[in-house]
């Protein structure tokens, strides 16, 4: 009997394999997209000093984001035929993503921050990307859009601080 919970969803005619690989490196993405959210939205609240709104407003905007490209690659897995776990138990164990720092932050320590979770997110993207290659072209370019959409989150965020 299988349990309802794990049950894959019959797909196309994809083929079992392709099916499992899409998953091991878009689930990988969707963890660091979930984990960039949320701390995305705790650097967000916790932000001060410098261009306090500017940074306020785009740290959300890069959440925002962060969560539109998670949905984006877990829907590809899913309608694939097979579950993702992006549960927060999930996330906190599997992330590449480092820790942030707890409390109030000045902005450019906020920024650091977030961009060091970008760019951990990025190089989880970018395997994804070499990966389904030869794979999943379909997939590959979900990865590809996600890898483009974060490179852009990066350079505004930079921008406040570059020098």
């Amino acid at each position: 009997m299988t349990d309802a919970k794990t049950k894959t969803i019959p797909s196309s005619s994809v083929d079992p394999d392709v099916t499992a690989g899409v998953a091991q490196f878009l689930g990988a993405v969707v963890v660091d997209l979930q984990a960039l959210a949320i701390d995305g939205k705790q650097a967000h609240w916790h932000v001060r000093g410098d261009n306090f709104q500017a940074v306020h407003e785009l740290l959300d905007e890069v959440v925002e984001h962060a969560q539109e490209y998670a949905d984006t690659a877990a829907e590809r897995v899913v309608a694939l035929g097979l579950p993702i776990d992006a549960r927060i138990q999930t996330v906190a164990s599997k992330t590449t993503t480092p820790k942030l720092a707890a409390g109030f932050q000045q902005s450019r320590d906020s920024i650091a921050a977030i961009i060091a979770s970008i760019d951990a997110t990025l190089a989880t993207v970018r395997t994804a990307v070499e990966e389904l290659a030869e794979l999943d072209p379909v997939s590959q370019d979900v990865a590809i859009e996600i890898s483009r959409g974060l490179e852009k989150d990066r350079w505004f965020l930079f921008a406040h601080v570059a020098e």
